[in-house]
């Protein structure tokens, strides 16, 4: 039988009971400069699993504080981070979803003002040194902050930090792992020629400059429950055709080496390392074909899942019905509808189905 939007989706031992998945989205909400979870966090989260969808996703979570985008970012390395974090995975389980959590470091986009303040490099004591696989600044309009090149050390520091934030992550309660290597973030700014010069072991071919995303899916693997499913969200195309940059062809071999080391889905996203990028439309699921190409030309059994411009029902189930991914990535329409999942089942007459409920407290608007 051909699956659909409201089928559920068996990965290892985690049956998510839906395709819908709360996109992770960063909400620069946390007090002070501690990462902690906040009201909003809980309710954000939450009212989304109330919702409906099937995967409710954290917003990237920095693994070490100087891994987050701005001072108000999430983050899980302390176990006080995952003691907070508890309380909303078990609240999530309580409305039927499944919780996961994106383990994240900004690399050379850290220490940041929030989206609202400007998008600024933090400056003085504000800020924190950022650091990235080489030398090479993020291209601010305003000029250029300085950024210091890992070495083989620092880079054995990052993976222990990956692999420590799994950790707190399954005392959590979380049941989705997924490891951020996308957007211009650390990990995409080592899978790119264009911010990684480096001439080791982490740096060159595709082999070099993969190593790192590939030790670290190896390590938190051998952490993870191995009924739990991991995530690795990619950047499928740099977006940089004038230049050499990382492609979808990349993204199809990458697929290929992270499926053997445990890695059971592609969250397909693209872009974010460099500022010259040239998106070529921003319409209805814009990404989708990224998604397609990995899952249909993958030599490996992976999932995948498609995240961009994805708003309505129809355009959601089409998706998993035509086969092009596994999971229906839903970001932005989420923030207008913390309750997309169930207005989708309503309009495709689902609401009768095995799995979908409606919270009692709701059943009369449905």
């Amino acid at each position: 039988m051909t699956a659909d939007l409201f089928a559920p989706l068996e990965l290892r031992g985690i049956e998510i009971p839906n395709r819908v998945m709360v996109s992770p989205m960063c909400q620069y909400s946390c007090e002070g400069r501690d990462g902690l979870p906040t009201d909003w966090h809980h309710t954000h989260l939450v009212s989304r699993a109330v919702g409906g969808a099937g995967l409710v996703m954290t917003e990237a979570t920095a693994v070490e504080a100087r891994g987050r985008i701005t001072p108000h970012d999430l983050g899980i390395w302390s176990d006080t981070h995952a003691d907070a974090l508890a309380e909303i995975t078990a609240s999530i389980r309580e409305n039927g979803s499944v919780p996961g959590i994106q383990l994240a470091h900004a690399g050379r986009k850290a220490s940041k003002t929030r989206p609202w303040e400007g998008s600024d490099p933090l400056t003085g004591d504000e800020g924190w040194e950022t650091v990235a696989p080489s030398a090479v600044p993020w291209p601010y309009e305003d000029g250029e902050t300085a950024v210091r090149e890992l070495s083989i050390e620092d880079i054995d520091g990052v993976i222990q930090s990956f692999v420590a934030a799994a950790e707190r992550a399954r005392e959590a309660g979380f049941g989705v792992a997924e490891i951020h290597a996308a957007h211009g973030y650390l990990l995409h700014e080592f899978l790119s020629p264009v911010t990684n010069h480096r001439e080791d072991d982490y740096g060159g071919d595709f082999e070099g400059r993969t190593r790192l995303l590939r030790e670290i899916a190896r390590e938190i693997r051998a952490v993870w429950p191995d009924e739990n499913p991991l995530f690795v969200r990619i950047s499928a195309t740099d977006w940089l055709d004038d230049r050499e940059s990382w492609t979808v062809e990349d993204s199809i071999r990458l697929a290929d080496d992270l499926a053997p080391l445990g890695v059971d889905l592609i969250d397909v996203s693209a872009g974010g390392v460099h500022p010259d990028q040239h998106i070529p439309s921003t319409g209805p699921g814009y990404q989708e074909r990224y998604a397609r190409r990995i899952k249909q030309e993958s030599s490996e059994d992976v999932a995948v899942g498609a995240v961009g411009g994805i708003t309505t029902a129809e355009q959601a189930d089409a998706l998993i019905r035509n086969g092009r991914g596994d999971l229906a990535i839903v970001g932005r329409e989420h923030l207008r509808d913390p309750y997309f999942a169930l207005h989708a089942a309503r309009e495709l007459d689902r609401l009768d189905a095995d799995g979908i409920e409606i919270p009692i407290q709701y059943d009369r608007a449905f």
